[in-house]
């Protein structure tokens, strides 16, 4: 760090109960002028609720938090203007149309007519919604009203951008256009605060990550520093039909060398620091009689290492992605 005036959030100690529900427990972490980062998480974790406390939207039960040098405790309303925010659910008006939403908003910072107007047909254009401004944004589909949800979000021209999960539910080709949107803008500067429970668009947009479980965070380090240990691993991911007790167990009493762990019925984890031969596999397996429907091999990523340190399986997560009817 080069000092507070290379800082564009600051948190230390934030903190938010709900109840019984202790939701953010003393999270602190800073994001620097420019960078995309990103809070990684299943649902639940607290992501929601710290991207509110940082936005205005919740007030923290304790703890500091610093927008562009500005304390939100005892200014809260100064740092409003420099920031942009896409929340979880769309907050736009469905009987307005996608030109109006976007013109409503940036009234809303004090844009002035001629400029928002210009802006609004800028981004509906940037995001593929030209044809689509003059309808009512109540009959857009799913990934129509995410990318007008972001739009509006921008129309100001904010140094920081706050994104809820951006991605969630919305059909593949919205979703890799958002990530390319979001790509751009942090590359003309502005800084991105991100949260997904998404590993693969953690891992393709962000340069840092939080890893956040049960309302604290575990892990904050770059992408290329969390991958590091697991580069040059050797991995393979065995499909079985059938399965029999304690095969883990006669697997790593046969190979001694290799890392075995069951990630989901019917499908095993090999890891090596050698590569991995399939072949005396199969047939150990075989001879067990376990049928071996697939052997594949597996670039370790960011998911290896989530699993590793917060011990959440990798399914847990694709489940979440399942049920919000996405892909990301």
């Amino acid at each position: 760090m080069k000092g507070d005036a290379m800082i564009a959030i600051a948190v230390q100690g934030l903190a938010k109960r709900f109840g019984e529900v202790l939701a953010v427990a003393d999270v602190s972490f800073e994001v620097r002028q420019g960078e995309l980062f990103g809070f990684l998480g299943p649902n639940g974790a607290g992501k929601t609720t710290t991207i509110n406390m940082l936005t205005g939207l919740a007030r923290p039960d304790s703890g500091a938090i610093r927008i562009a040098g500005i304390d939100c405790a005892s200014n809260p309303k100064a740092a409003q203007g420099l920031i942009g925010v896409v929340p979880d659910e769309s907050n736009l008006y469905p009987e307005l149309a996608g030109f109006e939403n976007l013109c409503f908003c940036a009234a809303l910072y004090g844009v002035r007519k001629k400029e928002r107007e210009a802006r609004a047909h800028e981004l509906l254009e940037t995001f593929g919604l030209a044809e689509a401004g003059n309808r009512k944004f109540a009959g857009y589909s799913r990934g129509m009203k995410r990318k007008l949800t972001i739009a509006a979000g921008i129309m100001h021209h904010p140094k920081i951008l706050f994104l809820d999960e951006p991605t969630t539910g919305i059909d593949v080709a919205s979703a890799r256009q958002i990530r390319q949107l979001l790509a751009g803008l942090n590359k003309q500067g502005t800084t991105i605060f991100l949260t997904t429970h998404y590993i693969e668009e953690a891992e393709r947009l962000c340069e840092r990550i939080a890893f956040i479980v049960q309302g604290r965070v575990v892990r904050i380090d770059t992408v290329a520093n969390l991958i590091e240990p697991v580069k040059e691993k050797h991995v393979m991911l065995l499909s079985v039909s059938n399965s029999m007790p304690e095969m883990q167990e006669k697997l790593t009493s046969a190979f001694p060398r290799l890392a075995f762990q069951s990630i989901s019925d019917g499908q095993i984890r090999v890891e090596s620091e050698e590569p991995i031969g399939v072949g005396p596999l199969v047939r150990f397996l075989e001879d067990l009689g376990v049928e071996v429907a697939e052997a594949r091999r597996h670039r370790p990523s960011l998911e290896d290492i989530f699993v590793r340190i917060t011990g959440i399986e990798a399914g847990a997560m694709k489940k979440e992605k399942e049920k919000a009817g996405g892909g990301a």
